[in-house]
């Protein structure tokens, strides 16, 4: 049974004093306050401890509570009384929320479009609702859409699951768990599967997270015998992916989600198999079976032979010292590892250090504890300890109520599946742009499809890089055994973008970094993937100023220049190299104050790994425009094998325009769509995080109504919020470059600064 409403409203009940009980002047603790005497109603049976969750609730449970919700002089059954009312009123205002979306859809329908309806509720809403949603919820756009495809769920087909929500006996996520495992079910057999399940969810005992997802997994199966074949062809087929995405620690994960069973099985024993071949070599006498496992995934990825990684006699991160160890890494467990809700979704086991289900975490979003996995068949042993070959399942890292993945937004890899041709009155270029960042290796430039040859565009022309950087992967005489560099595309590459402060990579400071998709780097970080992505033939660079706040003021792409020696010595070469886009970041203040010296990294000190460094124009060289800052014009940057390059800082049109780089043509010239998106980074919908790499150039005045094809005018949107920008309603204006205004239908705006560099 739910809860019920209490019956004190009515007349012939003696009302309870709404004031402090005069018999209880002092609170626990020596406080001076006085205990409200509506606190006895949140005892067991009381009234508020049985009245459905709603306005009137809401406003006695913070009375009652008194300031900073301390409840004083509450006895411990009214503490929990209040506790399970709060998070009844959470579930009651989610429920609002969820009504609120489907009025919205409601109103979005059109009686000409002719939609499918179940009752009042058209099938179907356009994508301008989504991107409302996300607007005022802060979320992504997908995340939006799933919250909209609940909210119309929970009404057209389990209205039960619906009414429990707003009684406050499911939360939110437990009730879009349900939505979820009934979703591939007929209108017919979600209606039969949700009658089955009701009675098990409204006793007086609730139901973790875990416990409601075994019983809608088996009632949903029970409906329909063919479901769970079914939802794993559809999810092979449709959703099969691999993600990268940062883990708390600030390490990074790699994860292949909803592959074939049968493929996946085989890939993990290839995995197990060259684990065991490191293990026996004896190389690594000291490495834990999780870090052979970890070393040889990525080896196998990378084209890396076992007997590579064995003469190069280094794991991953071998070289952590006893005191950078975490309780985990020493077997002292003192927290939770990571399982995540995701993991629990695909039926993964997730338990505590008392052997139960750990499903307060999963509901609440965060990383369930974990334990040897089930096929491990009573091993005794920490996974770490472990050979059998299976160990904690992986993080699902993630939050539950957004879909977004890591870095929020749409996918930061790949192209929009929903790229079109460009054009007027689709103001973009097929695949969203151009990227004109030089290469520091050589590599045929065909190799790479963003950027176009001969078209006077920054980093290109005659003088572009030839020949790159070359020797990295051989060793000084009387060094290690050289290696070829693995992890090399054999095709075109794909490159990770990676924003490195240059101050971290001179040794002047110890600035975190960041990778798109990935996260914060922590500075010993970005140094390690600066030396791996310079060993890269492939990789790319630019340089980006930056004001006191991160905001991009200036930019320049390296040019070529000349080999001036290999320093002697050193580490072994790595074994694999990186191909990425560099956008190294400096502050202005930081490049005037260099004006005088050239800025070399310090010798002596542990934080920079030598061979950066960053010399300023060359007073005779031709003179910048009149106006600009002094830091601008040729700069020196000399990067690690001693490889010198040149880079012309410009200022890049942020707080003003003087429309030097403007195209009187729809399409803009390469330079104005490079530096339009170093400006944005990002797609300029709020929300939105795809890369402006990987978006389309547009006109905010659009270029047949007389907007300018200029920085002041256009801005950085993916396809999907182009197509939003152009609908019915829907407007965006720019008060100053680099700021973008979004009106939506509803009347609300809001703003879209330019994007913070770490620097």
């Amino acid at each position: 049974m739910g809860w019920q409403r209490g019956e004190g409203d009515g007349a012939g009940e003696e009302p309870e004093p709404d004031g402090p009980d005069p018999a209880m002047p002092d609170a626990p603790g020596g406080q001076d306050a006085r205990r409200d005497g509506r606190l006895a109603g949140f005892a067991l049976g009381g009234k508020w401890d049985t009245c459905l969750p709603g306005p009137e609730l809401a406003a006695v449970a913070a009375a009652a509570a008194g300031p900073q919700w301390r409840c004083p002089g509450a006895e411990p059954g009214e503490l929990t009384g209040v506790l399970g009312r709060l998070a009844a009123l959470e579930s009651w205002a989610a429920a609002g929320r969820l009504g609120v979306i489907r009025e919205m859809i409601r109103q979005d329908d059109l009686p000409f479009l002719d939609r499918p309806r179940h009752g009042d509720l058209p099938d179907e809403w356009s994508e301008s609702v989504d991107h409302e949603l996300a607007l005022a919820l802060a979320s992504s756009a997908a995340s939006a859409q799933k919250t909209a495809q609940l909210a119309w769920d929970l009404e057209a087909r389990l209205p039960g699951t619906g009414r429990l929500l707003t009684d406050g006996v499911l939360t939110y996520s437990k009730a879009r768990l349900i939505s979820e495992t009934f979703q591939y079910l007929s209108d017919e057999d979600a209606a039969r599967a949700e009658e089955l399940l009701l009675p098990e969810l409204t006793g007086t005992t609730g139901k973790t997270y875990g416990q409601i997802m075994n019983l809608a997994v088996r009632i949903a199966n029970q409906a329909d015998p063919h479901l769970a074949e079914r939802r794993r062809k559809a999810a092979v087929k449709h959703t099969s992916r691999v993600r990268m995405y940062r883990e708390q620690s600030g390490a990074a994960g790699l994860t292949g989600r909803d592959l074939p069973t049968d493929e996946t099985l085989a890939a993990y024993a290839n995995v197990n198999a060259r684990a065991a071949e490191y293990k026996e070599s004896g190389a690594f006498p000291d490495a834990r079976m999780d870090q052979l496992r970890a070393t040889a995934y990525l080896d196998l990825l990378n084209g890396i032979t076992a007997w590579e990684r064995i003469a190069h006699g280094q794991l991953l991160a071998q070289d952590a010292t006893p005191q950078d160890e975490t309780p985990e890494d020493s077997g002292s467990e003192t927290g939770p590892k990571a399982a995540g809700p995701e993991a629990a979704a695909t039926g993964a086991s997730s338990t505590t250090g008392t052997g139960k289900p750990s499903d307060a975490a999963a509901e609440a979003g965060e990383p369930a504890s974990a334990g040897c996995d089930p096929s491990c068949r009573g091993c005794d042993r920490s996974c770490d300890e472990c050979e059998c070959g299976y160990g904690c399942p992986p993080p699902g890292g993630t939050d539950p109520d957004d879909d977004a993945g890591p870095g929020g937004g749409e996918p930061s890899g790949g192209r929009d599946p929903d790229a079109g041709d460009g054009g007027p009155g689709n103001d973009s270029r097929p695949g969203g742009g151009r990227d004109l960042g030089g290469r520091l290796g050589g590599g045929n430039d065909a190799d790479d499809g963003d950027v176009p040859s001969g078209d006077g565009g920054p980093g290109h022309g005659d003088d572009h890089h030839r020949g790159g950087i070359v020797g990295r992967g051989q060793a000084p005489a009387g060094g290690p055994v050289p290696f070829p560099l693995r992890g090399q595309p054999t095709g075109r590459p794909v490159l990770s973008d990676l924003v490195l402060p240059l101050a971290t990579l001179l040794g002047l400071a110890d600035r975190p970094g960041e990778a798109h998709g990935l996260g914060i780097l922590d500075p010993d970080l970005c140094r390690d993937l600066a030396a791996l992505a310079a060993a890269s033939p492939h990789t790319q660079a630019c340089i980006t100023v930056t004001d006191a706040d991160g905001i991009a003021i200036g930019h320049g792409c390296v040019r070529s220049g000349k080999m001036t020696g290999v320093p002697p010595g050193g580490p072994p070469p790595p074994l694999v190299g990186l191909p990425a886009r560099l956008n190294l970041t400096i502050t202005a203040a930081r490049l005037s104050g260099m004006l005088g010296a050239p800025c070399t990294f310090d010798t002596s000190s542990p934080r920079a790994p030598g061979g950066w460094a960053l010399a300023p124009p060359d007073p005779r060289g031709s003179p910048d425009p009149p106006g600009d800052p002094d830091w601008c014009g040729p700069w020196a940057l000399t990067l690690p094998g001693g490889l010198e390059f040149t880079v012309r800082l410009e200022p890049v049109p942020t707080f003003d325009c003087d429309h030097r780089n403007e195209s009187h043509t729809y399409q803009p010239n390469d330079r104005l769509r490079h530096l339009v998106q170093v400006r944005d980074h990002t797609c300029t919908f709020p929300p939105c995080s795809r890369h402006a790499r990987e978006s389309d150039f547009e006109h905010a005045v659009p270029y047949h109504k007389g907007g300018r094809t200029c920085a002041c005018n256009a801005g950085a949107r993916s396809r999907k919020c182009h197509r939003i920008k152009q609908s019915h309603g829907w407007n965006v204006t720019q008060p100053r470059p680099g700021w973008h205004q979004w009106t939506t239908p509803s009347g609300r705006t809001y703003t879209q600064a330019p994007y913070r560099y770490p620097v």
